[in-house]
């Protein structure tokens, strides 16, 4: 999860009561310092001990968020029919669809949680030597989209190399 003040991830998460709703803060080892000593020295009336510090999404109006929650409901599904609402409070996805279905509200909660959109776990050891080649040939044929875009034309042509030679091992009789 990402600090609140900056990008750093974030290794202190306080929750305040104030003025009985329940505000989280995620904050970095820098800025939990700052904050900290900055709401020790603060006095009764100061922003920081009234709890009208700078407002976080979850700390908007209800007018504000009734309006939030109306356009979740709106968001559904095409394939399950799960609103975006559904899962926020179930914290699973229906289908496969959902990430398209979804995908405007889903990336800034991946970033916010991973810090990446995209995952880059490692393969199983027993898969198959046809997969993993599948999957070489698809980061190769990406890494080549990208080497074309930023113009670097001798990397567009190993890589062109390197794919074509796959393909051909992949589609050699066995």
């Amino acid at each position: 999860m990402k600090c609140r003040n900056c990008t750093k991830p974030a290794t202190l998460h306080i929750t305040e009561v104030v003025k009985g709703a329940a505000q989280e803060l995620h904050l970095c080892e820098e800025c939990a310092r700052e904050y900290l000593s900055s709401a020790s020295a603060t006095k009764p009336g100061d922003p920081i001990a009234d709890g009208s510090m700078d407002e976080s999404p979850d700390d908007v109006g209800e007018e504000s968020t009734q309006a939030e929650l109306d356009h979740l409901d709106k968001l559904v599904c095409p394939t399950c029919e799960q609103t975006f609402r559904d899962f926020r409070n179930q914290g699973r996805l229906g289908c496969p669809h959902c990430y398209e279905a979804f995908h405007d509200e889903l990336i800034p909660l991946l970033e916010n949680i991973h810090g990446e959109t995209q995952h880059l776990g490692k393969m199983p050891r027993r898969a198959p030597d046809d997969s993993q080649k599948h999957f070489r040939l698809i980061k190769l044929r990406n890494d080549l989209r990208s080497a074309v875009a930023e113009e670097s034309y001798e990397e567009a042509a190993r890589l062109r190399d390197e794919i074509q030679a796959l393909e051909s091992e992949l589609h050699r009789p066995v």
